[in-house]
């Protein structure tokens, strides 16, 4: 069975096709608009100025009978002029000359014309020329338009996949967060973040290897889970409304390893269900999966090895870790928590300026002033509820 529908579809019996015909000698154009008149809607030009503006009339002809030997324009000159516009550079041509020189027949071929009739014509082969040519040409037409409805299905259920992908990670995020003191605009905000870094970075010949060929998107989209592991962080410590004693903290500092297992026990799992041949149509999901691992266990690393889980330092930290790790701070800085009020513009720019070199890659600082005030104006139209006017109403 088809899988085009029907409204995709050209009819296998196609409509009385127009066959456009070109002569300069009226009984020549007589000759041809009599064979043909009974089978298809036939046009006619004298000269190869009005054959270019008849092949521009609606509809536009499925074939033109083109003469060679014409004052004026001649048919190698019309047949260019046709190639070269848009609406008329794939219809078939044939040209129809009393010249049967092997130079004249291969400098049409070569100007794109499919076939060459003799003068004086024979009838029988005039209509079985054009009739083949016009079944090839259905054909195309049917292939072009059948293959347009394909590219835009695949590309409709990929706009799906990509949809569900977004709103898994989304919701996967949420879960995280919803446990968590925090809002989901945290995880708008810190995405958006990512997202400025990663689009000024590109030019940068030491991130681009990280960034190019779709993984800049990847990097942005991945960038919600890099709290996920928090799932697994006892809720007496995860939602203390104060500061975490030095017992609590490192048990807190085992949330970036619970959500980098968690993500590599998934791809372990996916892989094994994935049947033999489909790895490589796989391949997207687990790169993607890889760099939400990356930012989920490398966020929290510092550009001095001081931080946690493994030390990183350098180069070594992931680039996608990175942005994150100064996006998370930025975020964390300018909004408030139970146990500190919001920093102002001024005085976390001086705190990340600051970590310049020690918590955060030189690099990605000088991005992050680069564009802070598209940071700051983000980070006030995402701001969070003001709990106190809430209270207040």
């Amino acid at each position: 069975m088809n899988p085009i529908p029907s409204h995709a579809r050209s009819s296998d019996a196609p409509a009385r096709q127009t066959v456009l015909i070109v002569d300069d000698t009226p009984q020549n154009l007589t000759i041809l608009g009599e064979l043909l008149q009974p089978y298809y809607r036939v046009r006619a030009a004298n000269s190869g100025e009005r054959a270019l503006r008849a092949a521009g009339l609606e509809p536009p002809p499925d074939l033109i009978l083109l003469d060679v030997m014409m004052p004026g324009m001649d048919g190698y000159a019309v047949l260019e002029h046709l190639r070269a516009e848009p609406r008329t550079a794939h219809v078939p041509v044939i040209f129809v000359t009393a010249m049967n020189g092997v130079e004249n027949e291969e400098r049409g071929l070569e100007l794109g014309a499919v076939d060459y009739i003799t003068k004086p014509i024979n009838p029988a082969v005039v209509l079985a020329r054009v009739r083949t040519h016009l079944e090839l040409k259905h054909a195309r037409d049917r292939l072009a338009l059948e293959n347009e409805w394909l590219e835009q299905e695949v590309a409709r259920r990929m706009s799906e996949n990509l949809l569900i992908q977004e709103l898994s990670v989304r919701a996967l995020a949420c879960l995280s967060e919803a446990r968590d003191n925090e809002t989901g605009l945290h995880i708008v905000r810190t995405q958006t973040y990512v997202e400025l870094l990663a689009q000024h970075l590109l030019g940068d010949a030491a991130f681009r290897p990280a960034l190019e060929h779709g993984r800049l998107q990847m990097v942005v989209k991945a960038a919600p889970l890099h709290d996920i592991g928090k799932v697994g962080v006892p809720d007496s410590i995860l939602l203390k409304p104060g500061r975490l004693t030095p017992e609590e903290f490192s048990i807190m500092k085992a949330h970036p390893v619970i959500g980098a297992d968690a993500i590599t026990k998934a791809m372990e799992q996916a892989l094994s269900g994935v049947a033999a041949g489909g790895v490589e149509q796989a391949t997207g999901a687990f790169r993607f999966l890889e760099i939400a691992r990356e930012i989920s266990l490398g966020h929290h690393e510092k550009w001095d090895g001081s931080g946690y889980p493994a030390g990183l330092a350098g180069e070594a930290i992931p680039v996608s870790a990175r942005l994150m790790a100064l996006a998370d701070v930025f975020d964390a800085l300018m909004t408030r928590r139970v146990y500190k009020p919001a920093f102002s513009l001024e005085e976390t720019t001086r705190i990340i300026c600051e970590g310049r070199g020690s918590h955060f890659d030189p690099a990605v600082v000088d991005a992050f002033m680069a564009r802070r005030d598209e940071f700051a104006e983000i980070a006030a139209r995402l701001a969070d509820p003001d709990p106190a006017a809430g209270e207040a109403a």
